[in-house]
């Protein structure tokens, strides 16, 4: 059996697989995926999760299931594309004729002293176990600081202010207002849900070092119980040891087929791809799309064609706790309890068709 290699189960991954499996994979392959967990994660709810306002189980799809889907669980130490094999942190060594690199992000911590060290993350699941572990068991009355106000810490604050009220909750953020990337009406709407709900956001912030029970913003030090970084991301590290080229962010450069030049048989998707949209989940989907057309093009020997359409994203929704949110459903900004009923809606709908 030839083997089509797929390195990750997050949203890119799956979807190759729920694409090929059953009916669409050639009967001569196999698909061996190697993951750390036995399950694929939500990750766009890890804030949820690391808020305490959602259970571990909530956020676990299952694998598909198919006779020609073998799992192996183990971390990966090398991709060798010119050898055709993935070496594993137990000595195995994994030989592929095609190859998925789907295996997402670790935070970007931008040179800050300490804050690899002395800040929690939710870039993964064990990450965010362990940071629901600490803010589960930070004292009442106790400070956390949020290093990074995008979509996730943005949440992430907004969760936690439900969780636990008794805490003051800051919210650090590089520019002059919350969530710039999106019309000034929606970031005016969440930075004042902050003001109402007790959340103090530091504009114009620089955090220049982390250490045990604080941390410094322009210098000036902070008391903290616990800090969670959400101030960027880059590829992992095995991705960026990659002797390839690279675009910005550290990411992977790829042909419009998804596929790293002159290794046609190693597609790249979803954060680790350089591509002219910004990652998310909804883009690694649309990319897995792509790549399953360009693989049965492949294994017919069609001519691959030489672009790939622009793909459509339908919107980026947030929450703001349980009961508002925001977001953009095409050109048009939503924001309170619709946004919120819309998002939960979404979420449902991902489990119902992936479980």
């Amino acid at each position: 059996m030839k083997k089509l290699v797929v390195l990750g189960a997050g949203y890119g991954g799956m979807r190759i697989m729920q694409r090929l499996l059953p009916n669409d994979l050639p009967k001569d392959w196999e698909i061996i995926l190697i993951d750390q967990l036995p399950y694929h994660c939500l990750k766009t709810e890890y804030y949820a999760l690391a808020a305490g306002t959602a259970s571990d189980h909530h956020l676990r799809v299952s694998f598909p299931e198919d006779a020609r889907l073998k799992v192996k669980y183990a971390t990966i130490s090398e991709i060798d594309i010119d050898e055709n094999k993935v070496s594993l942190e137990t000595g195995e060594a994994v030989e592929f004729d095609k190859l998925i690199i789907g295996l997402g992000c670790t935070d970007k911590y931008h040179g800050v002293p300490g804050a690899d060290t002395y800040t929690h993350s939710i870039q993964t699941m064990g990450a965010t176990r362990r940071t629901y572990e600490t803010l589960n068991n930070v004292r009442p009355e106790g400070t956390v600081s949020i290093v990074g106000a995008g979509l996730s810490g943005v949440e992430l604050a907004s969760e936690l202010r439900e969780s636990r009220p008794d805490l003051s909750i800051r919210l650090f953020d590089r520019g002059e207002i919350i969530l710039s990337q999106f019309p000034k009406k929606l970031s005016t709407y969440v930075q004042n849900w902050f003001i109402d709900h007790g959340v103090d956001v530091s504009s114009k912030s620089n955090i220049t070092k982390v250490e045990p029970g604080a941390i410094y913003n322009h210098d000036e030090r902070i008391e903290t119980d616990a800090v969670i970084w959400t101030a960027g991301v880059q590829p992992v590290n095995v991705v960026r040891a990659l002797d390839v080229e690279k675009g910005q962010g550290g990411r992977i450069k790829l042909t419009p087929q998804h596929f790293i030049p002159n290794y046609p048989d190693v597609f790249v998707v979803g954060d680790c791809a350089s591509l002219s949209q910004a990652p998310s989940a909804q883009l690694a989907e649309g990319q897995a799309e792509q790549i399953v057309t360009i693989l049965k093009a492949q294994w017919k020997g069609d001519a691959l064609p030489e672009e790939m359409p622009r793909i459509k994203l339908k919107g980026v929704l947030g929450s703001l706790g349980k009961k508002h949110g925001f977001g953009m459903m095409g050109e048009r900004p939503l924001t309170g309890r619709v946004a919120r009923i819309l998002k939960s809606g979404v979420l449902w709908m991902y489990k119902y068709y992936s479980g």
